[in-house]
């Protein structure tokens, strides 16, 4: 579908609707077989969505744990669709051997013992664990694409290997259009259709503003590629958008994406990041975009460890918060 026809379609729906060195905890037992509980959450829109980078957090492990805890009493489930588990990175050691690294560390480093069990049973609550591959540490897509044939295996191994329901390409580094259609291409055809592939512009990249990943979010989109991506996961911070109103949100669907295919992702706590909106304010802004939007794409946290109102002593507090305000 044409950008045109994209927009079209969507005001007429909008007419008729109104990293550091810690000890270890005690390991634990084996994962269990993958599921694909929680796939559903591919078309499903109004995601609650975490991402979940610090695990560790003064030395203590950031339990998942409340997520499963935190239930919508209208549906007895979590209010959370989606954990991103991040920040994973590709490279080359001192040895010059390929890596990958889950923040400073292998996937299988003991200190993600407690981890990985804990995301398999999100998973069995039908929550998607997902890998977040890239962000600010740039150089993952760049020795990927350069070394294809060592990366990829790598990269596809693990996904498989921590039975990971997607991926999230977090793009903050030069890459061509060519080479994003490329990888979707690729995961989409070795995982099948209930893989969910996401991607994580700053939000001013789908309306053609500052873009930090080098190619045209919307020609890929356009592209057959496009057809295999989720949805977009649009980071409203750090001066590439906001949401302390609906400005941002509306800009992004004007260009032409779909409401269903966005997410608006924003800070849960202004010591993770520039450009902090108080969580009331985003709450409000939540609520007037699902009013404007019925197939409003959902919500996305930076980061879980110290999410606000509940902070570190209740992180997933805020998932309660938004999913209220979205009418869960």
């Amino acid at each position: 579908m044409s950008k045109i026809t994209r927009l079209l379609a969507t005001l007429f729906v909008v007419s008729i609707a109104g990293c550091s060195n810690v000890s270890p905890p005690a390991a634990t037992p084996a994962l269990p077989a993958r599921t694909n509980a929680g796939v559903a959450s591919t078309i499903a829109t109004k995601r609650v969505i975490y991402y979940y980078q610090t695990q560790y957090s003064n030395g203590i492990y950031v339990s998942l744990a409340p997520i499963w805890h935190t239930l919508d009493p209208n549906t007895g489930k979590p209010y959370v669709t989606d954990v991103l588990i991040a920040a994973f990175h590709l490279g080359y050691d001192s040895n010059n051997a390929p890596y990958i690294h889950l923040n400073d560390n292998v996937p299988g480093d003991p200190m993600f013992d407690v981890m990985w069990p804990q995301v398999a049973k999100l998973q069995s609550a039908g929550i998607t664990a997902r890998m977040m591959l890239g962000g600010a540490a740039a150089g993952s897509y760049a020795v990927l694409f350069a070394h294809w044939s060592t990366f990829y295996p790598i990269l596809k191994q693990t996904l498989a290997q921590y039975h990971l329901n997607g991926i999230d390409l977090d793009v903050e580094e030069h890459v061509s259009l060519a080479d994003a259609e490329k990888l979707i291409d690729r995961l989409h055809r070795d995982f099948g259709n209930g893989f969910i592939i996401t991607l994580a512009p700053v939000a001013s990249a789908l309306f053609g503003g500052a873009n930090l990943s080098g190619f045209d979010y919307m020609q890929l989109y356009d592209s057959p590629a496009g057809a295999h991506i989720s949805w977009f996961n649009a980071q409203c911070y750090s001066g590439f958008g906001s949401l302390g109103s609906t400005a941002t949100y509306d800009r992004i669907v004007n260009f032409g994406y779909p409401p269903d295919k966005v997410v608006a992702g924003m800070l849960a706590n202004p010591a993770d990041g520039s450009g902090f909106v108080a969580i009331d304010t985003a709450r409000s802004t939540v609520r007037q975009l699902v009013a404007s939007y019925p197939t409003f794409g959902g919500v996305a946290a930076w980061e879980y460890f110290n999410a606000l109102p509940g902070g570190p002593a209740k992180p997933a507090k805020w998932s309660a918060v938004m999913g209220r305000a979205m009418g869960l």
